[in-house]
């Protein structure tokens, strides 16, 4: 089994270079001849057209989208690795935080190959993006989006491929092998993301639809949720669930995690405007009040439940609330936001215990009932918190019809993100000799076991 592993690995890794190598378009790293005539090229001319050029850049909304670029990689690094890291025991905690670094350069690497152009370079099909962008060919320091860098524009968008999969990470903690984990992040990025993203933000089907998701409540929450239930149940639980729970090892570093998510939240949810203007500013608010909100609603209900109000309670419902307003967000206004916090605090808490104790799941750290659902929950509420509540687009004429949309959207999507993500692990099931550790291994931790590293020393 370990020269099947040995062989099988390297040989997955090899196809998947290949495949990426030999899809390059003829040309792809020389601009379209309409592009290139739009760069001044004659240094006779170089005068005249960037005169032209500097005026179409906006330097206000160009320094904001940097910013929030900035903040939604902060999300990620340092802050989920953070919060997770906190969650999980002590001889896990450099396992997790090894996931997520990893996660962000590869997610990195494959936006830059293919994952760009796919997801987001427009085309004749409804279902995918067009080839002429792999390897970010066009992309140059004259190439803009809109009023901004077309390159800042990539980077944006790869912050956005890059904490989607790393939101699976919480839930294998404790129990995946490090090699297969790369693996699935690199194929379920390809096969689920790129092709949502396209469908809802790139001018796919969904978008021609009129889904609503301002910030990624199908795109990032409801894919990713979706592929952490499926992968909590193919995996299996860890060793003691569901009688034996351990405790988070460190809940100051999850409460310093999930405060940097919050504050990256605001890039993740503002910048999705794509300019410093009044939705970015509203986007900015409503994220911050739902946060608010469902951390308070989540407090109060594990407080009567329990009798008294935990940390790890109140910032988990921190994070239920951003994910639940950020497909809203550009959509919904101060009144809308209060009741989307409510609704999350209640209904993603009762989804962790229907997860755990009903389906008997082990989704380790709350991935679906969280984020998968508190996602779906606020692409559907966007359908009736519009122009009556402060908000705008929607209004009660057009509720309905819109929420059948948005029901649409996230059928989509799930159904795509479960169906794949079976497959992609049935693969790398026999492809890697299996893709849990062994129960020694998850006994004695993945710091040592996998790394070779302790993530204290006493």
């Amino acid at each position: 089994m370990k020269l099947k592993y040995k062989i099988g690995v390297p040989a997955l890794l090899f196809a998947i270079a290949g495949f990426l190598f030999t899809s390059i378009p003829t040309g792809i790293f020389a601009q379209e001849p309409a592009a290139a005539a739009d760069v001044a090229t004659d240094t006779t001319s170089a005068e005249e057209a960037p005169e032209e050029e500097v005026s179409s850049l906006d330097s206000g909304n160009t320094a904001w989208m940097i910013t929030a670029t900035a903040l939604v990689l902060f999300m990620t690094l340092p802050g989920l690795a953070l919060f997770y890291g906190g969650l999980v025991q002590s001889k896990n905690v450099l396992s997790v935080l090894m996931h997520c670094f990893t996660i962000a350069c590869l997610m990195s690497i494959v936006w830059v190959v293919c994952g760009y152009s796919l997801a987001l370079t427009g085309g004749e099909s409804k279902w995918i993006g067009g080839t002429t962008q792999f390897f970010l060919g066009g992309v140059t320091e004259e190439s803009m989006n809109g009023d901004f860098p077309e390159s800042v524009w990539v980077i944006f968008q790869m912050t956005f491929a890059i904490i989607t999969p790393a939101l699976i990470v919480g839930a294998f903690v404790e129990r995946m092998k490090f090699v297969p984990m790369m693996l699935f992040c690199v194929l379920w990025l390809l096969i689920v993301y790129v092709p949502v993203c396209y469908w809802v933000w790139g001018g796919g089907w969904l978008a021609e639809k009129g889904v609503i998701d301002f910030a990624g409540g199908i795109v990032v929450h409801a894919t990713a949720g979706a592929a952490a239930l499926v992968l909590a149940k193919m995996l299996g639980p860890r060793t003691g669930f569901p009688t034996k729970l351990n405790p988070p090892h460190s809940p100051g570093m999850v409460m310093t995690g999930a405060a940097m998510l919050w504050v990256g939240w605001f890039g993740f949810n503002a910048g999705s405007a794509a300019a410093a203007n009044n939705d970015a500013g509203m986007a900015m608010l409503v994220t911050h009040i739902s946060a608010a909100t469902a951390s308070l609603t989540w407090m109060f209900i594990e407080w009567r439940k329990t009798g008294k109000p935990g940390l790890v309670g109140i910032v988990t419902g921190m994070v239920a609330g951003l994910a639940t307003i950020t497909p809203a967000s550009g959509n919904v206004g101060p009144q809308g936001a209060l009741i989307i916090g409510i609704a999350a605090g209640i209904v993603c808490y009762f989804a962790c215990g229907i997860v755990k104790e009903s389906l008997k799941i082990d989704d380790s750290l709350d991935v679906f009932a969280v984020h998968g659902v508190g996602g779906i929950l606020g692409t559907l509420l966007v359908s009736f918190l519009g122009t009556s509540l402060g908000g705008q687009g929607i209004n009660a004429e057009t509720s309905g019809a819109q929420f059948g949309i948005q029901v649409t959207g996230v059928v989509a999507a799930v159904v795509l993100s479960v169906v794949a993500s079976v497959v992609i692990i049935g693969i790398l099931n026999a492809a890697c000799g299996g893709i849990r550790v062994s129960d020694e291994e998850e006994i004695n931790g993945l710091d040592q076991s996998h790394h070779g590293e302790k993530g204290y020393t006493l």
